[in-house]
């Protein structure tokens, strides 16, 4: 797949945007396994390889194991994810799918029984950041 176009350097603010959102969220005290699984279960459902690529090298790198990657697509049917995690993980699908339902009232009930609002809100972002990275990398055809 060919790039279509340098969107960094077309609209240089705007991606500097971008990258204070990651910057702030990276130092934000949010978990860094729980990040990381966020940014690569939304660039699954995207199907965004770029960004798979990136952030399955970066948990790779922050300690995450191969199985729990390569089982991050089927976590409900498995045991190797603590309830903190899961629980992000289903804010990610049902904020990325946000037109099938949104975040639910049942999750949201979930997210607040084992996270601060602060770290709710700071999750909430960290979806919202990663949906837009995929669709910037998918809309321009960002490569690996």
């Amino acid at each position: 797949m060919k790039t279509r176009f340098n969107i960094q350097k077309l609209e240089p603010k705007a991606y500097e945007a971008m990258f204070g959102l990651e910057s702030y969220l990276a130092t934000s005290g949010l978990d860094k396994t729980i990040l990381e699984l966020i940014k690569i279960r939304a660039s699954q459902i995207n199907g965004c390889a770029f960004c798979i690529n990136m952030h399955t090298k970066d948990a790779l790198k922050n300690g995450e194991t191969n199985q729990r990657i390569f089982l991050l697509n089927a976590w409900k049917e498995t045991n190797l994810y603590n309830e903190q995690e899961q629980v992000a993980l289903a804010m990610t699908e049902e904020i990325t799918l946000v037109s099938h339902k949104g975040l639910t009232d049942e999750t949201f009930e979930l997210a607040k029984s084992v996270f601060s609002e602060n770290d709710i809100a700071k999750i909430i972002f960290a979806i919202s950041t990663i949906n837009a990275w995929n669709r910037i990398a998918i809309s321009s055809r960002t490569s690996i």
